[in-house]
């Protein structure tokens, strides 16, 4: 078993393609960092990864920019603490917070409360609003920033191995493959594109489970 470096994960994804990995040619490894980009987007959803957000509130304001990895938020901590702790019938009860979203502005993720956060609020709760959210995954040249678990290594490869036989499924290629396993386990060996990916898909959802 490799590493979790890219160059690792690429070696061994181009070893369970086999022949198949010569029909794609883009330079520097470009087709195969893709197919295990899409994979490790896929498994923030078998394998959520959870992360901490902060941004610094202004009075009156309901748009901050939001994390480059956020995918979902998962829960608002601001005023959660106090919310919980206080009764509603205590003058220093913070009441109905404001309603955090993800909203699309001219194809940049923005965060939005609503309503915007009061100078009152600001000064009650702290200027600094805290909150869980589900992050993409990433493949990256370092093992270290890669976000994939090594144990989640074999679910990887099988799902960017499928990416890459779906590509060639939709691109017409219907000529039986051989694919090896690379350490991967219990993969199919044998057949055309589109039904390899199917049964490494399939085979990825009950490993992943």
């Amino acid at each position: 078993m490799g590493d979790m470096t890219r160059a690792s994960l690429v070696t061994d994804l181009k070893a369970i393609l086999m022949d198949a990995a010569g029909k794609f040619t883009a330079a520097a490894d470009a087709d195969f960092i893709r197919h295990l980009d899409m994979a490790a987007l896929d498994m923030g959803r078998v394998r959520p990864l959870t992360r901490v957000g902060n941004v610094a509130l202004v009075a009156g304001q309901s748009d901050y920019a939001a994390p480059a990895d956020l995918v979902q938020v998962k829960l608002p901590l601001w005023g959660l603490y106090e919310r919980n702790s206080r009764k509603p019938w205590e003058r220093h009860w913070p009441g109905p917070l404001p309603k955090l979203s993800v909203v699309d502005d001219a194809g940049t993720r923005t965060l939005w409360l609503s309503p915007a956060p009061t100078a009152a609020q600001i000064a009650d709760l702290g200027a600094t609003y805290r909150f869980y959210y589900f992050a993409a995954h990433v493949v990256a040249a370092a093992a270290a920033d890669t976000t994939v678990q090594p144990g989640d290594r074999h679910l990887l490869l099988m799902r960017a191995a499928a990416h890459a036989l779906q590509e060639l499924a939709h691109s017409g290629v219907s000529k039986p493959v051989q694919l090896g396993n690379a350490g991967v386990g219990s993969m199919p060996k044998n057949g055309t594109p589109g039904a390899l990916a199917e049964a490494l898909v399939d085979l990825f959802e009950r490993m992943a489970a």
